[in-house]
């Protein structure tokens, strides 16, 4: 019994952390169909490993980079520099899919924007997509949840070191196991681009990519729509590598383009007031476009996926309502719930 009580209570107290852990691994991999659900049924002790090696390897990077970005007081900038440094460490050091010259997942991309052994278009969008999917977004999401655990330290250095012995651990035991590997060359690049993303995530100011203040400057809908540009930039990628309509240049530059304007569109849209519901609109964005990619795309590859993506839906009509039980009490006028205070109390 007092097991029990010392469990629930150990659980309470690190549920942000918990939520991060979990959230961090599912969006990227359980929503995308990269890890099928299917197989908790047909495989349960594969799906299992594997996803607990998928939680030390996201959940343990996500809990680092929040980790950082708390102890040096900073803001959204340096979280997706670190992101983008994670996508590297994950796609490039670990399972290589910077460099693999066909086969899935790159598929076209292994020969559509390759050069010099490097999948050069394929490492631009898995570098972006981890650094917004795998990183920002798990991050965002949690902190509305949980907002008074979103500006503190969750873990001492001792837990901090022990979150990144498993991290390095995973992505240096499986590197040296998987195949097709980076050159010399390749690899000394890309450690020196992980290199300039931590210095740029330590020298970016909190301000950075920080809104403005006053209220909304745009309707949900246009905030949801703006949600759902990067992935849908991505979609537009792969369709590119299949028909060739543009060279990989080009598809490139649309990518870093299509990013770079939905930045600079939220950025202008969205103000200090009501940010808790802007940011939730903005997340809803995000993943619609996996919902709509599971719909279109993954149901059948894929059987359950669905069942995923509804219990996202849930998840998200219960923060909704979590957010605006917030907002509604934010609004009620000083003495509406009851007498003004006498004078001199």
């Amino acid at each position: 019994m007092r097991a029990g009580l010392r469990l629930r209570a150990w659980v309470r107290r690190n549920l942000p952390a918990i939520t991060l852990l979990l959230l961090a691994p599912s969006i990227p991999e359980l929503l995308t169909g990269s890890t099928p659900i299917s197989e908790l049924f047909f495989n349960p002790i594969g799906f299992v490993v594997g996803f607990l090696l998928d939680i030390a390897l996201y959940g343990c990077g996500a809990l680092l980079i929040r980790e950082f970005a708390a102890a040096y007081h900073k803001g959204w900038a340096s979280i997706l520099f670190l992101g983008a440094a994670y996508g590297i460490a994950e796609e490039g050091f670990e399972v290589h899919t910077f460099f693999l010259p066909s086969g899935p997942p790159v598929d076209a991309l292994g020969s559509y924007g390759h050069l010099f052994g490097v999948n050069w278009l394929w490492a631009l969008a898995l570098t972006v997509f981890h650094a917004t999917y795998s990183i920002a977004l798990p991050i965002l999401l949690t902190n509305l949840w949980f907002p008074r655990a979103a500006p503190v330290r969750w873990f001492g250095r001792r837990g901090v070191i022990s979150l990144a012995c498993v991290f390095v651990g995973e992505v240096v035991v499986f590197g040296s196991l998987v195949g097709h590997g980076p050159s010399p060359a390749a690899l000394a690049f890309f450690v020196a681009l992980v290199a300039l993303l931590v210095a740029l995530a330590l020298w970016a100011p909190r301000y950075l990519l920080a809104v403005k203040p006053g209220p909304r400057r745009a309707g949900r809908n246009a905030i949801v729509l703006l949600g759902v540009v990067e992935f849908a930039a991505y979609c537009l990628v792969l369709v590119f590598s299949t028909t060739r309509a543009i060279p990989a240049v080009g598809a490139g530059v649309f990518l870093v383009l299509a990013n770079a304007a939905a930045l600079f569109l939220i950025l202008r849209s969205v103000g200090t007031e009501d940010l808790e519901r802007s940011e939730f609109y903005f997340a809803v964005g995000m993943l619609a476009a996996l919902f709509a990619w599971d719909v279109l795309i993954e149901f059948i590859a894929v059987p359950g996926i669905l069942l995923v993506s509804a219990l996202f839906i849930y998840l998200l009509y219960r923060l909704r309502r979590t957010l605006n039980g917030r907002a509604a009490i934010l609004e009620v006028p000083l003495g509406a719930t009851g007498p003004p205070p006498m004078a001199g109390t």
